[in-house]
């Protein structure tokens, strides 16, 4: 692994040459066949674990718990620029903050979860507020392929963010499980792939991207729980693979990618927003289990993420980084095997590494 400081820009934020379109299957979306381990005919569902909370749950959680306010983080320094496009076999990934990464592999460059708002919440400006501001500006980003979209809680699907992307810098294509279509092309993309859990297509420059389960749920008000699908992303090119598992609780599901990709080469995993267990254990890691994901996966290397951006639960803002650091150790681990990255840190992961 080699870590790189990123800077500003990240390459011309211009055009790019033109790239095979990604095929665009959102006329139709179908939903699973009932009965199915994810489905049952109304609402997608668990198969490993009830995720549900009552109402009685979140009073709990916000009267009976003390929540340590974290204080705003000062802007990241400029750095220097890290590589526009990694060679083959390699991948470079540039932590912008919270789940948004931007992953160039080969000649395609995807943003996961791209949220630059200040607030996580309705219209971007209600919810969690921002303790650090996006390490690279939306701006800024090079040419992006297309997004990768897990599911549609506010963290992770943030309209004014993809209203910018798609309408703005013109990112053609959004990826997401069943459902989030209307959303997507709401907010502008011309091509809009709603995927069922192992469901993949083509990718540029001979990538393949494939929508894998996670063990977590949806929803954007009152009334929707659960009406759309969530999960993680699989994404392959020649001679290297990356995984991007989103949101989710520890499960088999981790298991299962692994026997059907193989050995993951670079895994994005969670490992903030987990205390209380009692509320959030089905629904989100905590560091100690994401390292036992990591050892699920058999991942050559893991990177955290969804850690020291927006406050979602008590736990301090260096708790989670504090919390994997010991849970390597106990589990006779490698630290350099799963990384904390900086924000704008760029990592390259070169094939003679991993």
């Amino acid at each position: 692994m080699v870590r790189q400081d990123a800077g500003h820009p990240l390459g011309k934020a211009g055009s790019r040459p033109q790239l095979p379109a990604m095929p665009r299957d959102d006329s139709h979306p179908r939903l699973p066949a009932v009965p199915s381990d994810h489905w049952d005919g109304k609402r997608f569902f668990n198969p490993h674990a009830d995720t549900d909370k009552s109402r009685r749950d979140l009073w709990r959680l916000y009267t009976e718990h003390k929540w340590p306010r974290w204080a705003p983080r000062p802007p990241e320094q400029p750095r220097p620029s890290p590589p526009i496009t990694p060679a083959a076999g390699e991948v470079a990934l540039t932590f912008i903050g919270h789940v948004t990464f931007l992953l160039r592999i080969g000649g395609a460059t995807f943003l996961t979860d791209p949220v630059f708002s200040d607030r996580a919440g309705p219209f971007g400006r209600l919810g969690p507020k921002r303790t650090r501001a996006p390490a690279v500006p939306l701006d800024d980003l090079p040419p992006v392929d297309a997004v990768l979209l897990s599911h549609n809680h506010y963290d992770h699907m943030d309209m004014p963010s993809l209203k910018r992307l798609a309408q703005r810098r013109g990112v053609p294509q959004a990826i997401s499980g069943l459902g989030n279509g209307p959303m997507l092309r709401r907010a502008g993309f011309d091509a809009v792939n709603e995927l069922d859990w192992w469901d993949g297509i083509d990718g540029p420059d001979g990538t393949r991207i494939t929508f894998v389960p996670a063990q977590h749920w949806s929803a954007r008000g009152p009334f929707d729980r659960r009406k759309t699908l969530w999960g993680g992303f699989v994404v392959e090119a020649p001679g290297i693979t990356v995984y991007f598992a989103g949101d989710s609780g520890y499960c088999p599901h981790f298991r299962e990618i692994r026997e059907r990709f193989g050995t993951i080469d670079v895994a994005l995993l969670p490992i903030g927003a987990y205390e209380p267990r009692w509320f959030m254990a089905p629904q989100h890691m905590n560091p100690d289990e994401a390292v036992r994901a990591h050892r699920d996966l058999e991942a050559r290397q893991s990177v955290a993420m969804h850690f020291g951006t927006f406050q979602l639960t008590p736990e301090a803002i260096d708790a989670p980084a504090e919390a994997l650091y010991l849970a390597l150790a106990e589990q006779d681990l490698e630290s350099n095997r799963f990384v904390v990255p900086a924000f704008g840190e760029t990592l390259l992961f070169p094939s003679r590494y991993i």
